[in-house]
């Protein structure tokens, strides 16, 4: 691992726990010292983007610190790395606070909150000049007592660490080892864009076809809210990979395709991020999933043959040779207004309790 990296991941991760513990008083000189004058922040609808320090405090931090005022961080992955020309630092963990004050519209519970995140933070000279935040509000949501959607097929609660302990990279790493994370998850997403949705063969196709190759018998796979946790390769496929790819199959026929590369050109999608950084590896994109939905259910949304993006992260641990566990911050807010469904509105009323 590059020394810079590592000064980066502990210049960031140091820096944006004393944010999220700043004062009113000493927020925009932390922001200042923190965002690049031209800083771009990226996040999970409602919040979506804002650029300059301003915005970013004024719209990001001030509301949320407003909300949990002895709010804390909580890292439980801190990783690093270069691609295409950029130094990143990527991380996932949970803010932890006291819901005192109404937060996006959410009534507050005066109890504990976990708002997790996924963020991929782009960092020039010691400052971050790009963050993309995808924090699951959804999951906050569900934890102050409400529920809007169909009931998650995986499993919902706290997302753990690493089963082996080393999340926070704080080390140099072997290069030889980092490459081989990020080809061990390259060569695994190949066989997923490589299957057939349309071939029919359903659950025992997913379950058969080579990404068997790269999942541990153990895997984890850590989804949003929405889809939840699922453990093994059969519970992958059962509460997420074929609900999921039976909603939005690889479509190429009857002018559907042409859609989705209207859509690659209007947001220029695909990866910003592939980096390994040890036994660790992520992607992401902004967005990076483009399709069609058009099977029959996802999320108790029935098809609605609208094209949809999805901005999405993904986190990796490589253990005994395989993919142990992968961590999937997901925009489910975002995707479901693609589908018609706006979340935050469809519970104003509800959230007011009839008042």
């Amino acid at each position: 691992m590059d020394s810079l990296h590592l000064a980066n991941k502990r210049t960031i991760a140091e820096a944006l726990s004393a944010l999220a513990e700043a004062r009113p008083a000493d927020l925009p000189h932390r922001i200042a010292a923190l965002y690049a004058p031209d800083a771009h922040w990226r996040g999970s609808h409602p919040i979506n983007e804002h650029r300059g320090p301003e915005a970013i405090a004024a719209q990001v931090w001030q509301p949320l610190l407003a909300a949990f005022p002895d709010l804390e961080r909580r890292d439980l992955i801190v990783t690093g790395g270069h691609y295409d020309g950029r130094d990143y630092v990527a991380m996932v963990g949970h803010y932890c606070g006291t819901f005192r004050s109404d937060w996006l519209g959410i009534p507050a519970t005066g109890r504990p909150i976990y708002l997790r995140y996924g963020e991929v933070h782009q960092v020039e000279g010691g400052r971050i000049v790009q963050s993309n935040c995808l924090w699951d509000v959804l999951d906050v949501i569900r934890q102050a007592g409400f529920w809007p959607l169909a009931p998650s097929l995986g499993t919902e609660g706290m997302w753990p660490g690493p089963i082996t302990g080393d999340g926070l990279v704080f080390r140099e790493t072997d290069p030889v080892q980092s490459a081989a994370s990020l080809a061990q998850t390259l060569a695994m997403h190949g066989t997923l864009g490589a299957y057939d949705d349309l071939a029919g063969e359903g659950r025992t196709g997913l379950l058969n076809m080579p990404q068997k190759q790269h999942w541990h018998p153990k895997m984890m796979w850590y989804g949003p809210s929405g889809i939840g946790t699922t453990r093994g390769l059969q519970g992958f496929v059962d509460y997420h990979q074929l609900p999921f790819r039976r909603a939005f199959p690889k479509r190429k026929g009857g002018g559907q395709w042409d859609e989705i590369s209207d859509l690659k050109a209007k947001h220029g999608g695909g990866h910003y991020i592939r980096i390994g950084d040890g036994p660790y590896s992520v992607t992401g994109g902004w967005p990076s999933v483009f399709a069609m939905h058009v099977g029959p259910d996802f999320l108790g949304v029935a098809a609605t043959g609208k094209p949809v993006t999805m901005r999405v992260m993904d986190f990796y641990l490589h253990h005994e040779g395989l993919i142990r566990e992968n961590w999937v911050p997901l925009d489910i807010l975002d995707l479901l207004l693609q589908m018609g469904v706006d979340v935050m509105a469809r519970m104003q009323s509800i959230f007011r309790r009839g008042g």
